[in-house]
Parts: structure tokens; C-alpha cells; sequence
């Protein structure tokens, strides 16, 4: 019942809740976001087809979603976040997409640390970095950001050690220990790359593409877990950022491993073995904010016996000004996989370009309009009767309330 009046209820129950929650000792804030869509031909990947975007056939207006953050100070240096999202299409219509403890003590020295525990999202974009793994610059983040919000989350514990060297700049040391993204890379593997700014709640199963399944003669439609332990391994990740000096930017990279084991199984998900290393940069030149990330990694599963391999690589170069109560953005995305052993289904190049001019003139109002072209070139297509070549484009006007 609620889902078929959304456009109208999820709204008030966000803002009944800011009002509630007042009287606690809690910095609150968040969004509300509607949407006009001019989508392309195809349903999209959530609804069970392999669209590349967030929105397919049919969806031209609605209420995209509502963000609400939590911040609370628990004691000197220790802070709790967590951050829900109300969006319709969810099963369950309000899910978590962050909970977590921060502690970071003052330090007088040159060197510092912090550690936290929880649920969060890793730190590897240089994109997303707005409440609810949103992006300040375009409404649809990178192929890259789109993938990591929608597969993988840290359920566990980060620690961050800095040195502010002086005229080097500052070094960051990051090490995570995780546990619970066993399912990571089945939607890399069975639908590919896409770009979508909805990340995935974490008690949320999400559809995957009906015709891979009916290939495979398996029921549809077919849900997965994402944020679940199969196999009793603890994953990891490692990296390291140099914040330059006079503010010149930053350099990253970044191991990830869930060192998960592909034959283990449960009764209803599968475990898969995922692995990529990041690399991402940022700098300001004359005014243009300009952010370029890569990524590579592989993920493999068993199969009756047999072990089958995805690999796969993204690579994105965003470039960015703001001239008065207006922010131009433009994006230029490129991608793969390749399958191991070799099948023409899931063997995937393509490449995107997103244009997004947003106006911020009136306080708490952001009003984004967003074109993306895409050209993608997928086997698995055809198994919708479709050209094994798409060229996809999508539209949106975003109107977009923010409140703290």
C-alpha cells in the first residue's frame, strides 16, 4: 500500500522523522529527490533486463529517494553516523545504507589516527563523496562508483593512519579487515558494467538479468543477496593517499580482496571470489576540478565443478566548473570484461559520456539536468533479441531538497 502512494508518503515519513528526532542531541540531514526521466527502450537491470541506467521503459516521473544522515557525538573523539534511504521500488521501502562508530582522538603531533567500525562504504571514490554515496557533480556517478555502491560495503572495522610531512604534503594509511560481501561480482558477472546512482540498501536482494538465468535454466525471477557470510573468510582491503602540498590534490590506490571462496554456497546465495586494485587522482587547474580513476579485478565462481572467471576494467576522466549558482560537469567513462572460459555472451566494451549542468540559486534547492550516451557492445543482449551493439541514451531533471 505505501509503495503505490510513494510519490507522496515516503516524503512526509522523512520529515515527520526530522521533526521527531529534534529534541535528541543528533545533527540530522539529508535530501528529498524527484525526477523527471527521458529513459531509454529497455527495462532496466533491477527489474530484471540488462538496461544500463538506473531507469527503463515506462519510468518518466517519480520520487527518486530520501537520504536521511544521522550524526551523533558520543564522547571526545568517538562518533556514530548512520545514514537510511526511503526510495519506492525497495522491497522493504526504507533500508540502511551506512552504520557505523568513528573514533579519531585529537593529536598535537604530525601523526594521527582514527579507526572505525560498522557498516560503510569503502574509501575509494574521489567522486562520491556527498551524504548517501551521492556525487556533487553529476546525478549518475561512474561506471566505477555505480559498481562499488551497488556491491561492495565494509561490514567491519578501517583504520587510517596520517603524516603530515610539511612541505611533502600528508600521507594516509588505510587498512580494512571486512567480513559479509561473499556475494560481491555475481551482478558484474551476470549483468556487467552500468551506471545507476541508487546503491544497494544493506538488507536489500537485488534482481539479476531474467535472461542470464533462463539460459541457464534457472527460475525467474532470481534474487541475491549482497552484504551476507558464506564462506567464514574475513576480506581485506589496503591503500594509500598523498594529499599534495598548496593544494594541488591528491593521488590513491587501493587493494581490495574478499578472499572469498567460489564453490561455497548456501540455500539461497552463492559465494564469489572478487579482487581489484583502484587508482584515482584529483587536482584543480584554473578553476576546473578534474578526477580520473581506474580500476581492474577479476571474480570468479564455481559451477559445477568448473570454475568461471569474469575479469574486468573501468576507467573514467571527469572534468568540472562552477560559474556563479551553476556547476558544469562532463565525463567520459570506458569499459570491459572478458570471461574465462571464453564466451561471447559476456564479453562487454564500451564507453559513456554524462553532460550535467546543476543551479543551486535558491538555499537547499539543487535543480541537475543530466544527459548520458552510451555505446555498449554485449553478447547477452541478443538473448533479448536485441542488437549485440546498443547505443542507449538517458535523460533526467532532478529537483533536489536538502535539509540539515
Amino acid at each position: 500500500m505505501l509503495r503505490g502512494r510513494s510519490f507522496l508518503t515516503v516524503p512526509l515519513l522523512v520529515l515527520c522523522f526530522v521533526q521527531g528526532a529534534q529534541a535528541l542531541d543528533v545533527d540530522l540531514s539529508g535530501y528529498l529527490d524527484w525526477r523527471l526521466i527521458a529513459p531509454t527502450g529497455q527495462q532496466a537491470w533491477d527489474k530484471g533486463g540488462l538496461g544500463k541506467f538506473r531507469f527503463g521503459n515506462g519510468e518518466n516521473v517519480r520520487f527518486g529517494e530520501a537520504v536521511l544522515q544521522a550524526n551523533a557525538a558520543v564522547a571526545d573523539g568517538l562518533s556514530a553516523q548512520v545514514t537510511a534511504r526511503a526510495e519506492p521500488t525497495d522491497s522493504s521501502v526504507v533500508d540502511l545504507l551506512e552504520a557505523y562508530a568513528l573514533y579519531a582522538p585529537k593529536s598535537e603531533g604530525d601523526v594521527s589516527w582514527s579507526v572505525k567500525a560498522g557498516a560503510f562504504f569503502p574509501a575509494i571514490s574521489l567522486e562520491n563523496d556527498d551524504i548517501g554515496w551521492a556525487s556533487p557533480y553529476t546525478l549518475t556517478p561512474s561506471a566505477i562508483n555505480s559498481w562499488i555502491g551497488e556491491e561492495i560495503r565494509t561490514l567491519g572495522g578501517e583504520a587510517n593512519l596520517r603524516w603530515n610531512t610539511g612541505g611533502a604534503g600528508t600521507l594516509i594509511a588505510t587498512g580494512a579487515l571486512l567480513c559479509c560481501n561473499d556475494e560481491a561480482g555475481i551482478l558484474m558477472a551476470d549483468r556487467g558494467w552500468a551506471m545507476d546512482d541508487r546503491p544497494t540498501g544493506l538488507f536489500e536482494r537485488l534482481r539479476m538479468p531474467d535472461a542470464t538465468y533462463r539460459l541457464f535454466r534457472a527460475p525467474t525471477p532470481f534474487y541475491s543477496g549482497m552484504f551476507d557470510e558464506i564462506d567464514n573468510r574475513l576480506g581485506w582491503y589496503g591503500g594509500l593517499t598523498w594529499q599534495l602540498p598548496a593544494g594541488l590534490g591528491k593521488l590513491q590506490a587501493l587493494r581490495y580482496s574478499n578472499t572469498g571462496d567460489p564453490a561455497a554456497v548456501t540455500g539461497r546465495d552463492t559465494g564469489w571470489e572478487t579482487k581489484f586494485w583502484s587508482f584515482g587522482a584529483r587536482t584543480d587547474i584554473a578553476g576546473v576540478t578534474l578526477i580520473a580513476q581506474q580500476l581492474t579485478g577479476y571474480t570468479a565462481v564455481e559451477v559445477r565443478g568448473a570454475e568461471m572467471v569474469t575479469k574486468f576494467q573501468s576507467a573514467f576522466l571527469l572534468a568540472s566548473y562552477d560559474w556563479n549558482d551553476f556547476r558544469f560537469s562532463a565525463r567520459e567513462d570506458l569499459f570491459q570484461t572478458r570471461h574465462d572460459p571464453a564466451s561471447a555472451l559476456f564479453v562487454e566494451d564500451g564507453n559513456a559520456f554524462t553532460a550535467a549542468i546543476s543551479w543551486t540559486g535558491v538555499p537547499h534547492l539543487r535543480v541537475t539536468a543530466e544527459v548520458i550516451a552510451m555505446d555498449s557492445r554485449r553478447g547477452e543482449y541478443t538473448l533479448e533479441a536485441r542488437p549485440a551493439q546498443l547505443d542507449s541514451t538517458q535523460g533526467q531533471l532532478s529537483l533536489r531538497y536538502s535539509f540539515d
